[in-house]
């Protein structure tokens, strides 16, 4: 047997699991008071539906954390949003080895993960009521 067969069979196995311990019915039930509670709050609910449905598929695909992620969302609770987050989050060993044009593509795409991060921050704080309600 093949490793991708081994693979679908595992996946097919968890998701009778999840069907046989009501996963999708517990599913249905916290979406439905989620988006209850995001139309009483005045929330786009269409929004704040596909939020939830994220969620939901990475619970399901059993995503870790990012650690950058969790450096900057400790970064951002801590002080907010800083002007100097991107020189806070640099690896400053590493930078230190780097010529000036690595140095400038380092930075480039740090910033770029920083972008991502921050969006998805205020993404989650958007939700986050909601969340803790339903």
């Amino acid at each position: 047997m093949s490793k991708d067969a081994k693979t679908l069979k595992e996946e097919a196995r968890k998701a009778k699991t999840r069907l046989k311990k009501g996963f999708w019915a517990d599913c249905k039930e916290n979406m439905e008071g989620r988006l209850e509670s995001a139309r009483k709050q005045g929330v786009n609910e269409s929004k704040a539906g596909r939020y939830f449905a994220e969620q939901v598929s990475k619970e399901i695909a059993g995503v870790k954390e990012d650690d950058f992620y969790l450096r900057v969302k400790e970064m951002l609770l801590a002080d907010g949003e800083v002007s100097d987050a991107i020189g806070r989050l640099t690896d400053k060993p590493y930078f230190d080895t780097l010529s000036y044009e690595e140095k400038q593509r380092y930075t480039l795409s740090l910033s770029e993960r920083y972008l991502r991060a921050l969006e998805r921050f205020r993404r989650e704080c958007e939700f986050e009521n909601i969340d803790k309600k339903a």
